[in-house]
């Protein structure tokens, strides 16, 4: 980053990052103010000098230390049973992490088999549809599926989404549940070069996986048929035909009737011969399937499983794009336009019509009134806020609900 984007980059933590909102996330209990000093940060640097188990005394130390050293990424960690900082301090194998909010990262660059309009790091307003698909599949899946309430979902800054779990039962799984959770999840297996991710052998499908095929099947066509014409690749094509029993004795008919039809005669194809088969095995269900191939979210469930791994925070500024990480509403996730999320450089020229104030801080130190609610950064922040404020009201109840047992006792 050059030294005009670290300028940049310097007010915008001055002057726009929701230090506070997430200083109480973090906290989940600000008034008790024993977590924050225990949880993990690392900081990427300029020339990629990354430096981790970092911690902070409270908000107004992790604010002054953000400020002064102008990290290119902040990175959210578990909570220790030891302040990070003081880490080398422990005896060996007595650092260990206690608790941590139960997150899911998907990436476009693990849907590059099923996208035709982009690759890689590029992302589109076609392709942001996968990812449209995977909130609205995982969304409801943990709400519906494992009861969790408070979840915010994060765009990533260039090609994905993050999904951040803070239930008080989802920071304190241990990595077992946590593994568990992730594998009910995850429908498809193997990599790029597995062509069948998928097989639903059953008489009788799951509700998680009958709920999954019917949020997909209503994209399918729009998305896989119309815009990415995933059917009309031969290649693609070919891969999705390993779907069918290898004793059918069909598959070479279909091949030879669909070599001169477009995506979608292929597909009415697919449908008519899936209904012959599964009248004799009703067990199978090959359409399905290629749906749930096709459209699936791709998880990456290392990330969910394990109690050690960080993942970036929200409100950091992508180095590549210069768009900031801001969060979205699950339910209104069709409408988010990651093209029209803010940058570095345009929130900071809205500031340059706003007068900088300054109060005193706790720490008797002058610190900088944020100005992100006039500036385009508000929708985000008062999502992000909402957020907090219902996590803020769960915790209040659970410590009156133990002070009444305690008087009660």
């Amino acid at each position: 980053m050059e030294d005009y984007e670290q300028k940049l980059l310097k007010i915008y933590y001055q002057r726009l990052f929701p230090f506070t909102s997430l200083y109480k996330w973090f906290s989940y209990n600000p008034e008790i103010k024993t977590n924050f000093p225990f949880r993990e940060f690392s900081f990427t640097l300029a020339d990629d000098v990354y430096i981790r188990y970092m911690s902070f005394q409270d908000e107004e130390d992790w604010e002054e230390t953000v400020i002064g050293r102008v990290p290119h990424k902040i990175d959210i960690g578990a909570i220790y049973n030891f302040r990070p900082k003081d880490n080398r301090m422990a005896s060996a194998g007595q650092f260990q992490p206690q608790e941590k909010e139960l997150v899911f990262d998907i990436d476009m660059t693990d849907y590059d088999e099923v996208r035709t309009c982009c690759s890689g790091a590029d992302i589109c307003s076609k392709c942001w549809k996968f990812m449209v698909v995977a909130t609205k599949v995982l969304d409801i899946a943990l709400r519906n599926d494992f009861g969790f309430q408070h979840i915010l979902w994060v765009y990533s800054g260039r090609r994905g989404v993050h999904c951040w779990v803070a239930d008080e039962i989802a920071l304190k799984m241990s990595v077992t549940a946590r593994a568990a959770v992730a594998e009910y999840l995850q429908l498809l297996r193997g990599g790029a070069n597995q062509n069948k991710k998928i097989s639903l052998n059953s008489l009788r499908l799951h509700p998680f996986v009958a709920r999954s095929i019917s949020i997909c099947e209503k994209h399918f066509k729009t998305i896989i048929l119309d815009e990415q014409c995933l059917l009309e690749d031969n290649q693609t094509w070919e891969k999705l035909l390993c779907y069918f029993p290898d004793d059918w004795q069909n598959k070479e008919v279909l091949k030879q009737e669909a070599s001169n039809l477009d995506g979608h005669g292929r597909w009415e194809l697919v449908e008519e011969y899936c209904k012959e088969i599964e009248k004799k095995r009703p067990q199978l269900h090959i359409r399905e399937e290629i749906i749930l191939h096709c459209l699936y979210p791709r998880l990456d469930i290392n990330v969910s499983k394990g109690l050690n791994h960080l993942l970036k925070s929200p409100f950091c500024v992508h180095p590549k794009t210069g768009r900031v990480c801001v969060p979205f509403e699950p339910h209104r996730v069709e409408f988010f336009d990651p093209e029209k999320v803010p940058t570095l450089k345009v929130l900071v020229d809205q500031c340059t019509n706003i007068e900088m104030t300054t109060y005193e801080g706790k720490n008797k130190k002058q610190r900088t009134r944020k100005d992100h609610k006039k500036t385009a950064l508000r929708p985000s922040v008062d999502i992000l806020d909402n957020f907090v404020e219902k996590l803020s009201k769960q915790w209040k109840t659970r410590l009156i609900e133990q002070s009444d047992a305690k008087m009660d006792f």
